[in-house]
């Protein structure tokens, strides 16, 4: 008895664990969608603006500044990156920057902003051993948001909003439904017209078939569509305006298709 108690009591651990590694990986394959931001100049590719922010940085890499827009030039080339060992050694060269920069100047929002932007690259080239970074992320993010909310058009509430929509729930990590609501909310709040924030908010709504609050943001977006379209214009944003487009007429078509949302107030918040 106490043998197939042990062998039972494996291979519910075994299920435990390949659960958790199965919600490890979907989390890390869509751990991007945290780490978005502005676009680079169009005048400017990412290899172009890493080697020159690189260049700068081993001239003063006492400057704070210098030291964590280093640190971003590391993220946007490491989106390009073509297999997990340059990724990885990227977002390294990026987190020693910006880890710099923190200890320069304690008070940068920016610091801590990509700080966790290229802990999160790092975490995409790792397995279940990744989700150590998430708390890392949680908190720098968490630092950013209080030392500057609307840094990067509210990034600090929208990357931590999608941490906690995409990372697996407790006890796995920090994923929670609550908090998710609440910081994309937020962002939304603090930066209405920037694409991603609503864009976000609705995303999450449909996810969780919540068609009420869903089509009530819809419509706050489709008020405000024209006067996003006026703020992000010119060439720095004309290559995600059709994403943004796309993303819109997915939410619409799913909306359209959805069922009526019946449950109670209570069930919804």
């Amino acid at each position: 008895m106490m043998r197939c108690a042990t062998l039972k009591s494996s291979a519910s651990w075994h299920r435990v664990q390949a659960r958790c590694t199965a919600l490890a990986a979907v989390f890390l394959a869509s751990i991007a969608l945290v780490i978005a931001d502005e676009p680079l100049p169009a005048d400017r590719s990412a290899f172009q603006v890493y080697q020159q922010a690189k260049s700068a940085y081993e001239r003063d890499p006492e400057e704070a500044q210098v030291a964590w827009q280093f640190g971003r030039a590391c993220f946007e080339w490491a989106e390009f990156s073509t297999n997990d060992t340059q990724r990885a050694t990227l977002a390294r060269e990026g987190i020693g920057a910006c880890e710099n920069a923190v200890e320069q100047e304690p008070d940068s929002a920016a610091a801590y902003y990509f700080l966790g932007m290229n802990q999160g690259q790092l975490a995409r080239t790792m397995s279940l051993a990744a989700l150590k970074l998430v708390g890392q992320m949680e908190s720098h993010f968490a630092k950013a948001r209080e030392l500057d909310p609307e840094f990067a058009f509210a990034g600090p509430d929208r990357n931590l909003g999608l941490l906690y929509l995409e990372a697996p729930g407790w006890p796995v990590s920090v994923g929670s439904r609550s908090k998710a609501r609440s910081h994309l909310h937020k962002a939304v709040e603090l930066a209405p017209y920037f694409p991603e924030n609503p864009l976000n908010l609705m995303e999450a709504y449909q996810r969780w078939k919540d068609t009420e609050l869903l089509r009530r943001e819809l419509k706050d977006w489709e008020r405000n569509l024209e006067a996003a379209r006026k703020q992000f214009s010119g060439a720095r944003w004309r290559s995600s305006w059709p994403e943004w487009d796309k993303r819109l007429e997915v939410l619409k078509e799913r909306l359209a298709n959805a069922p009526p949302d019946l449950r109670s107030p209570r069930a919804r918040g």
